[in-house]
């Protein structure tokens, strides 16, 4: 009801010219993303009759790749922290994918999370 049920990137790019115009430019890039929170398939609505079987099966797919996108995100942070990782799965999610360049190497990552104080519905 309260959630979109989506994830949200907004990339800026910054690139500060020499003095002079030349060659020595300065790229950065600062991505904000609003990750959709982990969807329960119980909780997303998928099963309610009420909703129409079109709806419901739609609300399940879309919990479904929510859901493997936050995985994925999950295995990729993991690979990078271990430093000594074979292989990252940057491929395995267009989240992150599209995170690729911000998540690892030369980058600063910082993680800010905002809950809401309601209490859980029965």
């Amino acid at each position: 009801e309260h959630s979109s049920r989506s994830h949200t990137i907004l990339t800026l790019t910054v690139v500060a010219q020499g003095s002079k115009g030349g060659e020595d430019s300065v790229t950065g890039k600062l991505n904000l993303v609003d990750l959709a929170g982990c969807e329960r398939l119980k909780r997303s609505g998928a099963g309610d009759e009420a909703s129409g079987i079109e709806d419901s099966g739609l609300r399940a797919k879309e919990a479904v790749v929510i859901n493997k996108s936050l995985s994925t995100l999950g295995l990729v942070v993991m690979a990078l922290a271990k430093g000594d990782a074979a292989y990252v799965p940057y491929r395995d999610s267009k989240l992150t994918r599209l995170l690729q360049d911000s998540l690892g190497g030369n980058s600063y990552t910082t993680l800010m999370a905002t809950l809401h104080p309601q209490l859980e519905q029965k």
